[in-house]
């Protein structure tokens, strides 16, 4: 993905700084141990200005994240939800993605990571879509990973640096094989998520998705949950098979990134009609409706970045 960093501002540790100007030291704690977590946040293209989706509990599971690694971040929720809208009115977006980071500093090197400082970054750049129209529209391919997902507590439901190197593998491993996504599982052999999305099927006109103890919680994945009950879908959480999948009548992916986009076939085993279907239709145009700031029952969601 390219990004014009031309007059582009990162904010750190409560300054401005140029774009091609802000850098980390090569003994950073986090660069070689991976003792870091971040965060990855939308704002969309509103009549009323930038609106970022879900800021607050994007910011609330930074923190969640960070006193899980015993990471004292040195500033307030409040104050790094400011520094977000900051860095977009800054910056003069009026859509694209928000990157804050936390990492460790240079003070020592070592496993132990005490008394280090602490550093907040925060980035932000145009991204209209991580995904194509076409396929939002059609969908897209994926293949079942060799690389599962381990087991590892502080991976699921945190957004830990050092924890996605099997995440990226298998991102590889299905763009090498043509595929636009990796399937992964977990330890038990169970459907787990994407590379960097949770997914869901629909069966019987009755929405499942797989249990949390082994993936991301995502924000996204919880706004399509309580979108889908507000519809009145059925939705259940649970163990899902991989021949579940195949079966399906739709599958999606959900994410920050991806939003919500179709799965049209897993390793070329089309899924029902092999397009997008009704449910997964019907679920993408509440929440283009939501993200735009045309949905008052919604409107918590959204914080403007000009108020």
């Amino acid at each position: 993905m390219f990004v014009n960093t031309e007059n582009k501002l990162i904010w750190k540790n409560g300054s401005f700084q140029s774009w091609n100007d802000s850098n980390v030291h090569i003994l950073s704690h986090t660069l070689h141990y991976g003792t870091g977590v971040f965060e990855g946040v939308r704002a969309y293209k509103t009549a009323n200005g930038a609106a970022v989706f879900r800021l607050l509990e994007h910011t609330e599971r930074l923190f969640n994240a960070a006193k899980k690694l015993n990471i004292n971040i040195p500033y307030s929720i409040d104050e790094v939800v400011n520094a977000q809208c900051e860095v977009l009115n800054e910056n003069k977006l009026e859509e694209g993605y928000i990157r804050p980071i936390i990492y460790l500093g240079n003070e020592g090197l070592g496993l132990r990571a005490k008394d280090l400082s602490v550093n907040v970054a925060i980035a932000a750049w145009e991204w209209p879509s991580y995904m194509s129209p076409e396929a939002k529209q059609k969908g897209i391919s994926i293949i079942k990973s060799s690389y599962s997902q381990y087991e590892n507590p502080l991976h699921s439901g945190n957004k830990i640096i050092g924890t996605y190197f099997q995440n990226t593998m298998a991102l590889h491993e299905a763009i090498d094989k043509g595929a636009d996504e990796a399937l992964m599982m977990d330890v038990n052999g169970f459907i787990s998520e994407g590379s960097g999305e949770n997914i869901f099927i629909v069966k019987d006109g009755v929405i499942i998705t797989p249990t949390t103890k082994h993936c991301l919680n995502g924000i996204t994945r919880q706004s399509v949950i309580q979108i889908a009950r507000d519809l009145n879908y059925e939705v259940v959480e649970k163990d899902i098979q991989y021949d579940e999948l195949v079966l399906a009548d739709e599958a999606f992916f959900t994410g920050t990134a991806v939003e919500i986009t179709p799965i049209r076939e897993v390793d070329e085993k089309i899924i029902g009609s092999g397009e997008r279907g009704p449910i997964s239709n019907k679920l993408q145009e509440a929440f283009t409706q939501i993200i735009s700031g045309n949905n008052a029952t919604y409107s918590n969601w959204l914080t403007y970045s000009n108020n």
